[in-house]
């Protein structure tokens, strides 16, 4: 048995990028932050934040254009590597591919009658 599932609970670090592929579908690429606290071994608290790339396609995508920046959301999907070349030099990303996304904002809630969008 195998699963490649990836859930994310964070906040949008930014308004969401749209475009239309050669085959007329919509793609839509945003980051996601999560945050993660630890106190030190001297008592103090530190924290880290960590940057996901989330990319939606066809009507999930069209949902995901409508997000702002600082949107609060959980996002699932599946991870997924792939490589480009960058002005003859080869980039590698991974980046969630997304099955659903669920607005958590309560006003986000309140406006909208379907947050959960899934594909």
């Amino acid at each position: 048995m195998y699963l490649n599932r990836l859930t994310l609970i964070g906040f949008t670090g930014d308004d969401p990028q749209t475009k239309t592929s050669n085959n007329d579908s919509t793609i839509t690429t945003f980051s996601v932050a999560t945050k993660s606290s630890w106190k030190t071994s001297q008592g103090s608290w530190e924290s880290r934040t960590e940057w996901h790339r989330c990319v939606a396609f066809g009507k999930l995508a069209e949902f995901a254009s409508g997000l702002k920046k600082g949107a609060h959301v959980q996002v699932e999907g599946e991870l997924r590597s792939r490589e480009y070349q960058k002005d003859g030099i080869a980039h590698r990303v991974s980046e969630c591919r997304l099955e659903s996304i669920l607005k958590l904002d309560r006003a986000a809630r309140r406006s909208e009658p379907e947050a959960d969008q899934t594909e």
